[in-house]
C-alpha cells in the first residue's frame, strides 16, 4: 500500500513510480539509486541529469499493465525500492 504524500518520511521520496520517473540527486540517495550492483536493468534505461539527478524508464516501452513483462517489471521496482510512497518497514 502506497502512502500519501503527507504521510513519507521525507519530501524528496516519490510518492509512486511511473514509466518514466524523474528522481533528483537527493530523492536518488534516499533510495538507494544507483546500485551498480543490482540496478543494471534500470541503469541501461536511465541517465543522469546536469544537476545530477536521474530520468529513469522502467520499460523501453510505455507501461501497459495488461503486458505481464510490464507489470512484472513495476512489481521488481517497487520491491527494489520499498521506500517510493513510504512502504520501507512497513
Amino acid at each position: 500500500m502506497l502512502n500519501l504524500p503527507e504521510k513519507l518520511p521525507a519530501p524528496e521520496i516519490p510518492c509512486f513510480l511511473a514509466w518514466l520517473n524523474y528522481w533528483s540527486a537527493a530523492a536518488a540517495q534516499a533510495i538507494g539509486f544507483p546500485d551498480p550492483a543490482r540496478d543494471a536493468d534500470l541503469l541501461s534505461r536511465a541517465r543522469r541529469t546536469a544537476s545530477g539527478g536521474w530520468v529513469v524508464q522502467l520499460t523501453d516501452a510505455p507501461l501497459d499493465l495488461d503486458n505481464p513483462a510490464h507489470l512484472d517489471a513495476l512489481k521488481r521496482a517497487y520491491e527494489r525500492f520499498p521506500e517510493i510512497g513510504g512502504r520501507a518497514g512497513a
